[in-house]
């Protein structure tokens, strides 16, 4: 299985290394598009920090950026799951902004229509590599089984202790009354 999972994923960075570079070299390209999402996220920017960039082309270039890095990062099989929730999360305004079908006539509603889908694919398959554990237990189950081995040896100590204590007490009975 590893083999599959580790050319599904570098499948999946790809299209994100790829469209992510030729967006940081020619950002402009996208800006208009982007318009419609960082016009209404760049004035939530502010609010949060001043100082943080909130004009379409630096938002572009800086998603763009996150593209490149964390397709990289699911291609190569390191922090995949972190990638892929980055990508994911990503795709989301991308989809809508980039293309919006419901919007437009025909022929060009039907182009937009099967992109839009086509992310929502994408979407699925990060979404799938977001939780993909490789085969190994999650946290969650990690976790609950750490407690339970934890309470089990717990209870075994402290029935050891007991016996312990039983076999310590008889002993001490027993030299007692043994004289002298």
């Amino acid at each position: 299985m590893k083999p599959v999972r580790t050319a599904a994923r570098a499948m999946l960075g790809a299209i994100f290394v790829v469209s992510g570079v030729r967006v940081v070299l020619d950002p402009d390209s996208k800006v208009p598009t982007a318009k419609r999402i960082t016009d209404r996220v760049g004035p939530l920017i502010e609010r949060v920090d001043p100082r943080l960039p909130s004009d379409a082309r630096t938002l572009v270039q800086a998603k763009a950026a996150t593209d490149v890095i964390a397709g990289l990062l699911l291609a190569s099989g390191r922090f995949t799951r972190p990638a892929a929730a980055v990508l994911a999360a990503n795709l989301v305004p991308t989809t809508f902004a980039g293309h919006p079908f419901w919007t437009l006539q025909q022929p060009e509603r039907a182009q937009h229509e099967t992109h839009f889908l086509k992310n929502v694919g994408l979407l699925g398959g990060l979404l799938l590599a977001a939780v993909d554990t490789q085969g190994k237990p999650g946290i969650a189950y990690r976790t609950s089984h750490a407690v339970d081995r934890s309470l089990r040896s717990m209870k075994r100590a402290v029935r050891t202790a007991r016996r312990e204590a039983r076999i310590a007490t008889r002993s001490a009975a027993a030299a007692r009354k043994i004289p002298g």
